[in-house]
């Protein structure tokens, strides 16, 4: 795809060279995430921020990734503190704030909403998760941790082999992710979820007729035995019609640090797209698993910044010019990293 200008809506926007592009400069951002140095190379440059739904990673993530690029952030949260509260259409919505704005990240719990947003914005969206639908940068995020965390143990993404586990109905991020691993050669998926809330057919046989072996399962010992990655997700409790229904599959699914040492192999990475459910009738990653140094959970949010200054870089057409606005950190980062 043309990076500049254009609207990061879906993974399926993207081809095999297009992630590994987002990779290459990702990797290239480390020293500004990392404030070995300071770039101002979006300077001038604003961000509007538009979540509609609620969001501390995401959204915090998308407004440091921007700052750090030199950029300023303008932020709209939640309905209750936009004129959509007063009945404005997300057209008109789009037209007024993409003339404030150089680039756009948007959360809407509607699914399609931010493609609909898209279609009237005059600069470039990305979509940071409607409703159930796709979650496109956190998928991004996920396949740059994986690869980093196999790489040290002499894996590469083809022959991948990953279990996700938990609400697969209605996590956007499991979507994206799955669609994004078409992308590779011969991955392995194991889906563990109730019955209820399995992942949606297309997108098990899209897995599938591409080539991948996909199993389902709802036994979550005996499908994290053999896999690289333990990918766990909450119960989206806000997609659900009542607590009570949610509160049917909380805490079904919980990975321990005993569950972990007698049913995984040694090095299987843990990772969560985060918020985890800390509730005790929850507890899908336990706090209990906190020191193991396979726990990847922390590293994927770090990886997050890097991902999201590629996107912004890219979009913006400033990738070649990132260096030559750098300049040394003058504050004291010690203990940071």
């Amino acid at each position: 795809m043309q990076f500049p200008g254009s609207h990061i809506l879906s993974i399926q926007q993207f081809e095999r060279a297009d992630v590994e592009r987002i990779f290459a400069v990702a990797d290239a951002m480390a020293p500004y995430a990392q404030r070995e140095k300071v770039t101002r190379v979006l300077d001038g440059a604003i961000l509007g921020s538009m979540f509609f739904e609620p969001s501390t990673r995401t959204r915090v993530s998308f407004g440091s990734a921007f700052n750090l690029l030199g950029g300023e952030v303008r932020e709209t949260t939640g309905f209750e503190n936009s004129a959509i509260a007063k009945g404005e259409s997300l057209y008109d919505t789009a037209r007024v704030l993409s003339g404030y704005s150089d680039v756009i990240a948007m959360r809407h719990p509607a699914e399609g909403s931010v493609a609909e947003f898209a279609a009237a914005s005059r600069v470039p969206v990305i979509n940071g998760g409607d409703g159930s639908n796709e979650h496109p940068s956190q998928a991004l995020l996920d396949l740059y941790t994986i690869r980093s965390e196999i790489a040290t143990r002499g894996r590469g993404l083809e022959q991948l082999r990953i279990a996700m586990v938990g609400d697969l109905r209605y996590g956007r991020t499991v979507h994206s992710l799955c669609k994004l691993l078409r992308l590779f050669q011969g991955v392995q998926v194991v889906l563990v979820s109730p019955e209820a809330l399995r992942m949606p057919g297309e997108i098990v046989e899209d897995l599938r007729a591409t080539g991948h072996e996909v199993l389902e399962s709802d036994q979550l010992e005996a499908s994290i035995a053999h896999v690289d990655i333990v990918y766990s997700t909450r119960i989206q409790e806000e997609r659900f019609s009542s607590q009570e229904e949610a509160d049917l599959y909380r805490g079904r699914f919980r990975l321990n640090q005993n569950i972990y040492t007698h049913h995984c192999e040694p090095n299987t990475v843990i990772m969560h797209p985060l918020p985890r459910d800390s509730r005790e009738n929850a507890r899908e990653l336990d706090d209990d698993l906190n020191d193991n140094p396979n726990l990847a959970i922390f590293r994927q949010t770090d990886n997050g910044m890097l991902v999201r200054m590629a996107l912004f870089a890219l979009i913006l057409d400033v990738v070649d010019q990132v260096d030559r606005h750098a300049r040394a950190v003058s504050w004291y980062t010690g203990g940071r990293f």
